[in-house]
């Protein structure tokens, strides 16, 4: 019996876990990826033997749940891939308020901030006490579609507390949640708003984020983004996957509303029993198939649920062992200029290369600077304005790392700036919104989902269907998707 062939459009972490589980069920996978290297978003590139990484601060699984058997079945941990978990989250400077520590450790994270705020001990502690507990959010196994009522009774028996907790915050903004543990400090409401109230983000977001954290579940793998691409693709390749790189869908085949096959830029033709678009949600609904499958919910996605903010990334390689309190070190400021654009949210400097010697020759250092920046500033810019605000970029991302490492200039090696137009470019992202669907207080628990109604033999899977995005649900979304064309067989 002939096996049943596959075709998934983006060799990102969704499209590569898609092909390696399809390779595992006995599928026959092609995977089409756009770039010359896969791993979508998930990416680094090299610059005279430095390594400047776009994607990877942390990754959830690294130690347990269903997130860490799908890091090992796809080869993104093993037994020769070293992971670090940091004391420090982030360190956070105000010119006015000085200095914020988030620890990973939540017990050292309340010491730290009770030290500092003794007022709101009651209040850290019950704040500190939530991130506990969210710590112990296990992801299903099942993808939704295939969930038994018995699945949620065993949830319901044995995490009673935490789905109540979960269901009390899912919608809450953060900013609402803090104001609810009713802070004294000024200078802790500050920062707790600052850093989670401005953008209507998720209160369990933050929840459950630190609680990972805590429970050494979110580590770092050091090779950084590219490496982890790589391991995958290997893998994939390894179970008997094709791979091609370089090659562009512009088009999914449709007949008798029924997704027969794509055609590429170069308009060769491929045909196959099923499509998957692990690829840019936008593109893969309003080009390739040409808007004709918008449902309403897909409708009102993609024209009100907020983005995320792109970004600049300026890197430097510097000829000096540099050292940090923090691998992230970010600074809050007003709002400011470079050029004509508005910086709103200040910036942050990564020192990486600190714990992963990968990123840097030895006795030498790669830090990496990062601005939002809104991608309505760089959609329509012209080539000559363009090459001008990556100067404007390239010269501040200078003076800021001389003030806050005097002399470093002169070491200075390789400079590398990379835009929001960098990122559309080689990805194809929505708007350089590099994770999807920003995760607001009334939208983190709203998934799309990967069936289309009218159009048979296809499925979309990736960061576009969770808001969030991110890693962890992009892989887990390419595993679901065969256990879903698994059943469907079944069932026909």
């Amino acid at each position: 019996m002939l096996k049943k062939k596959i075709i998934i459009i983006g060799g990102g972490v969704a499209g590569l876990s898609a092909g390696i589980y399809g390779q595992m069920f006995g599928f026959e996978t092609l995977i089409f990826e756009m770039h010359n290297v896969p791993g979508g978003q998930c990416t680094a590139w090299d610059r005279n033997g430095y390594r400047f990484d776009y994607c990877l601060h942390w990754l959830i699984g690294t130690r347990t749940s269903a997130f860490h058997d799908i890091w090992k079945e796809t080869n993104v941990i093993n037994d020769n891939v070293v992971i670090v978990d940091n004391e420090i989250h982030t360190v956070y400077i105000d010119d006015t308020w000085g200095e914020f520590i988030i620890y990973n450790n939540v017990d050292k994270w309340q010491e730290y901030l009770t030290s500092k705020a003794p007022e709101d001990a009651l209040a850290i502690r019950n704040m500190c006490d939530h991130m506990r507990m969210g710590a112990g959010f296990e992801p299903f196994f099942k993808a939704p579609s295939l969930r038994s009522f018995l699945d949620y009774v065993r949830v319901l028996l044995t995490k009673t507390k935490l789905l109540f907790m979960l269901n009390r915050y899912s919608k809450m903004p953060a900013k609402t949640y803090f104001n609810k543990l009713k802070f004294k400090s000024p200078w802790l409401r500050f920062f707790l708003h600052k850093l989670f109230g401005e953008t209507n983000f998720s209160a369990l977001i933050v929840i459950m984020m630190l609680g990972w954290f805590h429970l050494k579940n979110a580590g770092y793998l050091v090779g950084g983004s590219l490496p982890l691409a790589l391991r995958m693709a290997d893998r994939y390749r390894d179970l008997g996957g094709k791979l091609q790189l370089g090659k562009k869908v512009e088009k999914i085949l449709v007949e008798k509303n029924r997704a027969t096959g794509i055609q590429l830029t170069d308009g060769t033709v491929y045909h196959a029993d099923y499509i998957i678009s692990a690829a840019d949600g936008h593109a893969t609904l309003f080009d390739m198939l040409e808007g004709k499958y918008l449902t309403p919910e897909l409708r009102r996605a993609y024209s009100t649920w907020d983005l995320y903010d792109p970004f600049v990334q300026v890197a430097f390689g510097v000829n000096d062992r540099i050292r940090s309190k923090a691998v992230t070190t970010a600074y809050i400021k007003d709002i400011f200029t470079i050029g004509n654009l508005e910086i709103r949210h200040g910036y942050s400097i990564m020192n990486q290369s600190m714990n992963d010697p990968t990123l840097a020759p030895e006795g030498k250092t790669s830090l990496v600077l990062r601005f939002d920046s809104a991608w309505e500033d760089w959609e329509n810019i012209g080539a000559e304005d363009y090459k001008r605000l990556k100067d404007l970029f390239k010269d501040k991302g200078i003076k800021l790392l001389e003030k806050h490492y005097p002399g470093i200039t002169c070491n200075i090696e390789v400079i590398d700036v990379a835009t929001p137009k960098t990122n559309v470019k080689y990805t194809g992202v929505w708007k350089g919104a590099y994770e999807g669907f920003l995760p607001t207080g009334n939208m983190v628990k709203k998934t799309l989902k990967p069936t289309i109604p009218g159009l048979k033999s296809f499925y979309m899977i990736g960061q576009w269907m969770f808001p969030g995005g991110g890693l962890p649900p992009a892989a887990q979304s390419g595993q679901w998707v065969m256990q879903m064309i698994c059943r469907n067989r079944k069932n026909t």
